[in-house]
């Protein structure tokens, strides 16, 4: 008899004893730039990198609030993870547009694992006998070194719009340790090539095609997803920064400065108003959030009123709470500096996500632009 999907009340229970896991391996996984082969198989037989494939091909589809519940709890112990686990699992939703027999024979393997990254300028697949010839050059391929296939977005020759997705086996490719990095750096976002590698036609699909799953997971397109998911992290940080500077306020005494700090008004008003800017970006995020899940269920499908709440939302919460972390790393003085400071690796890792797209300041003028009536363009 096959084992019953779990709960989401059991899928958060086996996040928080693996998080636990996670903590105790922060240094390695930052160290090491990868979470480490038996911790990612760990992950991923606990079905926690399948958590948004359909169940139909062994995936778990579990709700978006226990998802990001789920996000939340490993940002906690380790940005890194977190990551990995937010992009593996947003690009699994993926596998309810594939061909069928493609997805089932990725997400098949137990540890089936699929990571994805922009193209770079040239790549290019060509029409061939029973599919394409593909080669090019992929950035910022997150979990690469515990992925099992790759996918890779790239223009067809002699085809006009959306470029394909293709699915290659990370066999297949060579493998770029590009990942030279200050933050995030146990993501092992990898970069990689292929030259003339052949994919079938069933190992392509457009990214717009229909989802073939009921789940309502299916109508959120990814980039609401993936924009939920960072800033969920970057406040996790941020909320993680906030409380060891409180409790640094409590015991310390600077340097040339009289007074303890838990006396100083300066003090005072710092982490008020931190505490008061993270808490609304905290709850605009979870409101959005909410919002959009509540209308993929009761409507099947979400309103671009509804995508662009999250897109404001999700890059004031990143940007936000890069200020906070700011302002804990200055209460902490010299000692934010070194690397036995855990502050020190969550200010690297949340302005790291702040320069990703979903934390421009541009984003706010895309909603502009919106409220305007004009045209937005396409990330959202």
């Amino acid at each position: 008899m096959p084992n019953a999907t779990p709960s989401a009340a059991e899928l958060i229970a086996s996040a928080r004893a693996l998080a636990a896991k996670v903590a105790d391996c922060a240094d390695t996984i930052e160290s090491e730039r990868r979470i480490p082969a038996d911790l990612a198989g760990e992950l991923a037989d606990a079905g926690l990198f399948r958590l948004l494939a359909p169940r139909s091909l062994g995936g778990i589809a579990v709700d978006h609030p226990s998802f990001v519940e789920i996000v939340r709890i490993f940002a906690e112990a380790d940005a890194s993870t977190a990551w990995c686990v937010n992009q593996n699992n947003i690009f699994a939703t993926d596998s309810a547009r594939m061909p069928t027999e493609t997805a089932k024979e990725i997400w098949g393997e137990p540890r089936g694992i699929v990571t994805n990254g922009p193209p770079a300028k040239g790549t290019l697949a060509k029409p061939a006998d029973g599919g394409y010839r593909l080669s090019g050059h992929w950035d910022f391929s997150s979990g690469s070194s515990h992925s099992t296939w790759l996918a890779a977005r790239a223009p067809v020759e002699g085809v006009d719009g959306e470029p394909r997705m293709f699915l290659v086996p990370k066999s297949d490719a060579t493998m770029l340790d590009t990942w030279q990095v200050g933050g995030l750096r146990g993501t092992a976002s990898f970069s990689f090539e292929v030259s003339e590698v052949f994919v079938p036609e069933n190992h392509t699909y457009l990214e717009s095609d229909p989802a073939q799953d009921p789940s309502r997971l299916y109508v959120i397109p990814k980039i609401p997803l993936f924009a939920i998911g960072f800033a969920t992290i970057c406040v996790a940080l941020a909320r993680a920064c906030m409380d060891d500077a409180i409790e640094l306020a409590l015991r310390k005494q600077q340097r040339a400065v009289p007074g303890a700090m838990v006396e100083r008004s300066n003090v005072h008003l710092q982490i008020g108003e931190s505490e008061a800017a993270l808490r609304a970006a905290d709850a605009y995020l979870r409101a959005s959030s909410e919002t959009l899940w509540k209308a993929a269920c009761d409507r099947g499908e979400v309103s671009m009123d509804e995508r662009i709440e999250v897109r404001m939302a999700s890059t004031h919460a990143i940007r936000q709470a890069a200020k906070v972390v700011d302002s804990a790393y200055e209460l902490f003085g010299s000692d934010a500096i070194f690397q036995r400071n855990p502050l020190h690796r969550r200010w690297q890792d949340v302005h790291v996500i702040a320069q990703q797209v979903q934390g421009r300041r541009t984003n706010f003028e895309t909603a502009g632009r919106y409220f305007l009536g004009l045209e937005t363009g396409t990330m959202l």
